[in-house]
């Protein structure tokens, strides 16, 4: 029984040592020093801010990116215990003692550094020889714009990363899909790219005229599109049974679309569950988003009745929140009885938004049929359809419309307080409540969660906020109108209700005290987390900040030839410096060996045409499937950037930067391979690319110093780097 024991237990595995050497290398290049500076580098204020708030559990927005990015860099904030307490408003500050910077940028340093062996096991895979993969690894490890960038606490490296991680996994599962499907192994790979492209997709956007926004969708497309090409393929494999087939599409669905998608929503329902704590960014948000944080809002709104009722008190907020969040308003001022323009108004009192809480946001919900301004006992609820009177609080005049052009928007009525001078203009004071996001049309008007439209009942005009600033008789605050013939819902037209409480006084000075004290009573009105990360995820989508000239901006042509550059850091005595700029001779590699290519597979395309193979099937298939996913990767990570409106930098060409640098020797090992097929050849070739990696390396070391901001050079060697007169480096005069 014990038998087993007579030989001892075995374990054998087979190690790769190119992978160890390339890992251990790729770690030393990105972590050597990576404390250094103890400074605020470029943008490090601007993710800095996030992580501070992140710390503290505050909620915030970001539209240049989903919250993955975010998480990653305040977990490494969690494990070095940084607390959340440091102002980033510049850059160059120095970083006090509790910030632990070394924490901080080890995630973007690691995922950087494993960008070095990820480009070498993707050669492998795609069926080049270990020397070519070796050589891919090395231009990425001796790329010093890839450095640069892997060494801050930035999320462009952690980006690529997951994007190779992705198409690794992916050739992976392929190769292993020709012999073994449905293997462990088969469903390892392939569920592990799922995860690497839902984890690129949640991490960085970029904003375009198409409002798309995610840098990581475009590789997640262009990998779904091979896989839809190979899928496509196995349709048409007629040894394949019909259930096989089905169970090949239903598995790579599961995969690449629900597991992606499932692991995004899992991004956002982690951020909202982390950030609970009301922030900076609550007022572009719904009333009912931000009655559900910790404070702000939720201090105020907590507990308040649920249903409006006849004699409710209320404050009524815009949805649509731009050009500022803003409340319906009013005050005694009356509008002029001329206007600049020639113009005449009403001389009616002034209704407007006001961006501030105040107390003439308050409106009580009148029944038209009796005269009594409080809630009865048991109240009377407002449901949708129902016909009220909107009574201002405080000057106790009621919402009025009629035939007379409003202040700024001549084509539309003015809104304002009734005033009866005694002149032919009777009162039409009438409001039909729609409620907008009903789930019947006997739905009650809610607190907070109801967004409903006013209607008048003799124009059918219906309560909007134009937008536009008035003049200085109305205080600068925000025109609100009456929409004739409105079509749809837009936002500007629906309102809900913010703060509510129900009125118990009639008397007009009992009241005034009542709208001036706080609300109190005890309804919750939590929201689910699909309706908080739609709201979330659509306000991402179409925030937008304005967009203004940087001094380091640049457009993508410059990027391709490098004419640009970017200085990150400045040390303010010895002059050390640190600059976003490319190993040069890579950078002009990467650009002919994209050249090489595109002829090269036109030649062969046209021979091909007239029944010439220059080289065999599989040498075809291999070139065509190597540069359909270098080149495509390329393409799908630059291209994209001529359409977008947003200010551009340098570093948004590295991801499309690193599938260049794939495509390097793929050339090289094809040319070597068909080009030179006798000894001498082969040998000059050789020598020739001995000479050319070793020039790479130089060309790194002389880079160096503007890498890793050490050591400091004087101005006559920072002359001697100005390699083109389009780069800024930085020299001191004294």
């Amino acid at each position: 029984m014990l038998g087993f024991l007579k030989h001892p237990v075995v374990v054998t595995a087979e190690i790769n040592v190119n992978l160890v050497v390339l890992t251990v290398m790729g770690l030393i290049n990105r972590l050597w020093a990576l404390s250094y500076p103890r400074a605020v580098v470029f943008d490090e204020v601007y993710y800095g801010q996030f992580l501070s708030l992140y710390m503290k559990r505050i909620f915030f927005v970001d539209d240049s990116g989903p919250p993955f990015g975010h998480m990653l860099l305040a977990f490494g904030g969690y494990l070095g215990g940084f607390d959340g307490n440091f102002l980033w408003n510049r850059i160059g500050a120095e970083y006090s003692m509790n910030v632990p910077i070394w924490f901080l940028r080890l995630l973007p340093a690691l995922t950087g550094a494993l960008c070095v062996p990820l480009a070498y096991q993707i050669l492998v895979e795609l069926h080049y020889s270990h020397c070519a993969a070796f050589g891919a690894a090395l231009l990425i490890l001796f790329e010093n714009s890839l450095i640069t960038q892997s060494r801050l606490m930035l999320l462009e490296s952690v980006l690529i990363f997951f994007i190779l991680l992705a198409i690794m996994c992916y050739l992976k599962f392929y190769n292993l899909q020709k012999c073994s499907p449905f293997t462990a192994g088969w469903w390892f790979w392939l569920l592990l790219t799922g995860v690497a492209c839902s984890c690129a997709v949640g991490l960085v956007f970029v904003c375009c005229l198409l409002r798309v926004k995610y840098m990581g969708l475009f590789t997640y497309v262009l990998l779904l599109a091979i896989a839809g090409v190979h899928s496509w393929h196995l349709i048409g494999d007629q040894t394949l049974s019909n259930v096989s087939v089905l169970c090949h599409l239903l598995a790579r669905g599961l995969a690449l679309v629900v597991i992606p998608v499932a692991m995004y929503l899992s991004f956002f329902y982690i951020h909202l569950a982390l950030l609970y704590r009301s922030g900076p960014h609550d007022q572009i948000m719904t009333s009912a988003f931000q009655a559900s944080l910790e404070g702000g809002l939720a201090r105020i709104t907590q507990g308040q009745p649920l249903e409006i009722a006849y004699g409710s008190q209320v404050t009524l907020r815009n949805v649509l929140g731009k050009p500022m969040p803003c409340w319906l308003h009013s005050h005694k001022n009356t509008y002029p009885i001329r206007y600049e323009n020639g113009r005449g108004s009403s001389h009616q009192q002034q209704v407007t938004c006001y961006p501030f809480k105040d107390v003439n946001n308050w409106w009580i919900i009148k029944d038209p049929g009796m005269q009594q301004l409080v809630v009865s006992n048991p109240p009377r609820p407002v449901r949708h359809g129902h016909v009220v009177q909107l009574v201002h609080g405080i000057t106790t005049r009621y919402l009025n419309t009629h035939d007379v052009a409003a202040p700024l928007s001549p084509h539309s009525q003015e809104i304002a307080c009734y005033i009866d001078y005694n002149i032919s203009m009777p009162a039409q004071n009438l409001w039909r409540v729609e409620i907008v996001n009903r789930e019947s049309d006997t739905d009650v008007w809610k607190t907070i969660l109801s967004e409903v439209r006013f209607v008048h009942v003799n124009t059918s005009a219906v309560l909007k906020l134009s937008g536009a600033s008035l003049p200085e008789w109305g205080y600068r605050q925000l025109e609100i109108i009456g929409e004739k013939l409105s079509k749809g819902y837009h936002q500007s037209m629906l309102w809900n209700v913010e703060e509510h409480r129900y009125g118990k006084s009639q008397e007009q000075k009992e009241r005034e005290v009542e709208l001036h004290s706080p609300t109190q009573a005890d309804i919750s009105k939590n929201l689910s987390f699909m309706a908080r990360f739609t709201e979330l995820q659509w306000k991402i989508l179409t925030l937008k900040n304005e967009d203004t000239e940087h001094k380091y901006s640049s457009s993508p042509l410059d990027w391709i030839t490098m004419d640009t550059n970017i200085a990150y850091w400045l040390h303010p005595v010895s002059g050390a410096q640190i600059h976003l700029i490319g190993n040069v001779l890579t950078w002009a590699s990467a650009n002919v060996a994209t050249l090489v290519y595109v002829c090269l597979f036109l030649w062969y395309l046209l021979r091909r045409r007239r029944k010439i193979c220059d080289i065999s099937e599989d040498g075809w298939w291999l070139w065509v499937s190597a540069g359909g996913l270098c080149l495509g990767g390329w393409l799908v990570n630059y291209v994209p950037f001529f359409m977008m409106e947003k200010t551009l930098f340098l570093y948004h060409y590295l991801p499309a930067l690193t599938f260049q640098i794939l495509l390097i020797p793929v050339v090289l090992q094809h040319l070597s391979d068909h080009f030179c097929r006798s000894q001498l050849p082969k040998n000059t070739f050789s020598a020739l690319m001995v000479a050319w990696f070793s020039s790479i390396y130089l060309v790194y070391r002389k880079l160096s110093p503007l890498t890793y901001g050490e050591p400091a050079l004087s101005a006559a060697e920072l002359r001697a780097l100005r390699w083109k007169d389009s780069w800024d480096i930085l020299i001191r005069k004294h």
